[in-house]
């Protein structure tokens, strides 16, 4: 007899009262769970915005805008669910209100609904709902988590959770509800309140859906008491409302859901069997993190630290350090320098004599250039590694024509748009965008190859002479000034031969001197660290 077919199970992760309590991470932590043991996943972010994508939101307001292998730039969250899952996500893997409408309306606009009146309820929500399935049927995925970005009381949510009330009417067997709610704890008290998550839960249910799990966020372990009364509010079973209490590494929430039984649970509530329980790498992987003493000391130089979360802002350079100092078998210990401190007070770059090394991470304007291209003297000079990603790359470029090749007043064309020497610039089809005012999704976006010089410590980093990374830049390397900057020794040894454009620097005669034009952090994982993060920190680990 032919095996019958395994019906699509759909799984969306709400938020309650609070935002910022780790959906992403809960959501992403599901899947893990779901693909150790045995079963295709695919993650979709659903952001409230009228945005079409995350490309034209400062990062200081958004965090990082996380670009996907097709140059989709998104949601932080997909960033997450690629380092967790080791899958590539696409345009298929976020969803944004703006793209929704916009669909839409081009949909009414070409008579594609035959001359129906178009209606918000249920049109929008049926354009979701299409959008869900369509990344399911792309990623052939048998589970499908769909996190949903807000709080579950937002007016700008509520089309997202009529989409999945829709989904739970037509199958109620293979569509499914996970709260992450935040216990706060009162210092006066001492103890954790659920009422917040009560008020959560009441809401979910007033939107037609019913949690099927509760993950209880909270600065610690929720008690049996906390959870019989919310299985209580809820009509849910106690062993489905899982203790989810801070950690010390991301890492650690897979093996934590699994010590409450999350898994097997889950599978008994999709109606799946296990059909392997592959999670023993990541929990070994979760116990080294937790024995490491010996430190790395890792400065990121950069400017948007002043904002809302420097963590956000820079979650997969973050991560990738983290990644990279874990396999050199060191604990990670990052510092946050202001460039603007440095044109303040260049004494203070003193500080750079604490680190093992230096990154610099993509950016974009004018604002503390002067401080970083110091911080990128200083780690030149005194041959400390140096990792510049992006705009670190293009501003030690900057920094070289400077004061190696006596070029006072090289600059970037972005900085300074008539600089004597643009070492810099910006390409025609760039150029034409900026004058028409066309900056969402025009960027040099997703996938490029790159062909490395062999010998180098590029190439001996990757093992390979021909990559394919990630781009998400308007200005390029300026080729007239290759044949001098090479002959100073600032080696040209990563090209894209299709555009014959700059894509890797590497300096001479030191111990890691590295800038790429592109953006590596976005491929580095937990159990693989980026080749050029690994050895950066390598280098940064030799005393």
């Amino acid at each position: 007899m032919s095996q019958k077919k395994l019906s699509t199970k759909y799984i969306f992760v709400v938020g309650g009262v609070m935002s910022s309590v780790g959906k992403g991470i809960a959501a992403a932590s599901v899947s893990k769970i779901l693909q150790a043991r045995g079963y295709r996943v695919a993650n979709i972010k659903c952001d409230m915005y009228v945005n079409i994508d995350a490309g034209t939101i400062r990062p200081a307001e958004h965090g990082e805008v996380f670009v996907g292998e097709d140059g989709v730039e998104a949601d932080q969250d997909l960033g997450n669910y690629e380092r967790f899952t080791d899958q590539i996500c696409t345009h298929d893997n976020y969803i944004t209100t703006g793209q929704v409408y916009l669909e839409v309306i081009r949909r009414e606009r070409n008579l594609e609904y035959n001359g129906e009146d178009v209606e918000v309820v249920p049109d929008i929500p049926n354009e979701i709902i299409r959008r869900i399935k369509l990344c399911q049927q792309k990623n052939k995925a048998e589970v499908v988590v769909v996190e949903f970005g807000g709080t579950v009381g937002e007016y700008q949510l509520l089309l997202f959770l009529e989409a999945a009330r829709m989904m739970k009417m037509k199958d109620s067997n293979n569509v499914f509800s996970i709260l992450v709610s935040y216990l706060p704890t009162p210092s006066l008290l001492g103890e954790p309140k659920s009422k917040p998550t009560q008020y959560a839960i009441r809401t979910l249910n007033s939107a037609g859906l019913n949690p099927d799990f509760i993950f209880c966020r909270g600065d610690r372990p929720v008690s049996d008491s906390i959870k019989n009364t919310i299985s209580n509010v809820c009509s849910l079973p106690k062993e489905r409302i899982i203790s989810a209490p801070d950690v010390r590494s991301i890492y650690d929430v897979p093996v934590n859901f699994e010590a409450e039984k999350f898994g097997l649970i889950l599978m008994k509530t999709l109606g799946l069997r296990s059909r392997k329980n592959g999670l023993g790498d990541w929990q070994k992987f979760s116990q080294k993190i937790k024995g490491l003493e010996k430190e790395v000391v890792i400065a990121i130089v950069g400017k948007y630290f002043n904002f809302k979360s420097c963590r956000d802002t820079y979650i997969s350079v973050i991560e990738s350090i983290n990644h990279a100092a874990w396999f050199n078998n060191r604990a990670p210990k990052i510092l946050w320098l202001d460039s603007e401190e440095f044109e303040k007070d260049p004494k203070k770059l003193k500080i750079l004599d604490q680190v093992d090394g230096i990154v610099v991470p993509g950016g974009f304007g004018s604002r503390g250039v002067e401080g970083i291209l110091l911080a990128v003297k200083y780690a030149r000079e005194n041959k400390k590694p140096y990792l510049g990603l992006c705009y670190g790359m293009q501003l030690a470029c900057v920094e070289f024509a400077r004061n190696v090749l006596n070029k006072k007043f090289a600059n970037t064309v972005e900085v300074d748009p008539k600089t004597s020497d643009p070492i810099i610039h910006v390409n025609p089809r760039q150029a034409e965008n900026i004058k028409k005012n066309r900056y969402g999704g025009t960027l040099r976006l997703g996938a490029y190859d790159c062909d490395l010089v062999k010998g180098t410590k590029t190439a001996k980093a990757y093992g390979a002479t021909k990559i394919s990374e990630r781009h998400r830049h308007r200005y390029e390397f300026n080729n007239d000034y290759r044949e001098m900057l090479e002959k100073a020794g600032l080696k040209i040894v990563g090209i894209n031969k299709e555009t014959d454009l700059v894509e890797i620097v590497e300096l001479e005669k030191h111990p890691f001197f590295v800038g790429v034009q592109f953006h590596p952090e976005f491929k580095s994982r937990p159990l693989k660290p980026h080749p050029l993060f690994r050895d950066f920190v390598k280098a940064a680990t030799r005393k």
